[in-house]
């Protein structure tokens, strides 16, 4: 990676039959739940591919790298994850990279499989702008999907009370602190629960995603497509609790 490279780096989890996106279960098998999260991280990866910028799998757990095969673009690198919590993980996540002399680092959750490759490019192009500044993508749950940094400020993920509604808020006010510049994208959501996973059902089989607006359109979301397609189709439509039009 060079200098004038912006790293897109996402956050992922080994999709591993019991070890992954636990809160969707039940309704979903941890079977299933795997098998979801194994498309998201394919999904999320094509659409950073698509942004045209350098692609990383900051992975956990070290040792379960070939849960990944076949997930990922071939042009993609792998980093470990270090630290004992999320904001950790993070800081030594964009410190690494950085390290390495790209530009700037995007660190971007591996749950919104119709993340628009736009946001991703638009994220690019900040960070490309002369002097240091953040970009945060707000989640609607009141998180972030993606952090984008030019330098590893530690303050940023300090007592930050992870996997709350505050998360956002307290970042901007960390942000606020260290006095650095912040572009806000636009608003898209994470799906690590019923409600969030029935609005990427509704977006994908139903009327589309309300938070798409001002002609920004979700990525197509092929792997994630096809498997919710065939779970609708077999006995997964009243469990979920989604009115499929699936036939």
């Amino acid at each position: 990676m060079g200098h004038d490279d912006i790293a897109l780096g996402i956050m992922c989890k080994a999709p591993i039959d019991g070890a992954c996106k636990t809160r969707l279960c039940p309704p979903l098998t941890t079977f299933e739940a795997a098998e979801i999260s194994r498309c998201f991280i394919a999904d999320v990866s094509a659409a950073i591919e698509a942004a045209g910028a350098p692609g990383v799998a900051v992975y956990t757990p070290v040792g379960a790298e070939a849960a990944f095969d076949r997930l990922l673009p071939s042009r993609f690198s792998m980093l470990a994850q270090r630290g004992n919590d999320l904001g950790e993980r993070l800081l030594h996540a964009t410190d690494d990279l950085l390290s390495v002399g790209c530009g700037g680092v995007c660190l971007i959750n591996s749950d919104s499989p119709t993340l628009p490759s736009a946001l991703l490019k638009q994220a690019i192009s900040v960070l490309r702008q002369p002097g240091d500044r953040i970009v945060l993508g707000p989640a609607i749950d009141g998180g972030y999907y993606l952090i984008g940094l030019k330098q590893a400020h530690a303050a940023l993920f300090h007592g930050v009370a992870w996997s709350t509604s505050q998360v956002l808020a307290q970042t901007l006010a960390r942000a606020a602190e260290v006095g650095v510049p912040v572009s806000l994208l636009a608003m898209w959501y994470d799906v690590d629960d019923l409600g969030s996973l029935q609005l990427l059902l509704h977006e994908l089989f139903g009327g589309g995603n309300p938070l798409a607006f001002d002609g920004l359109v979700g990525s197509p979301a092929p792997r994630s497509r096809s498997y919710l397609e065939n779970l609708l189709r077999t006995s997964g439509a009243q469990r979920l609790g989604f009115a499929s039009s699936v036939a």
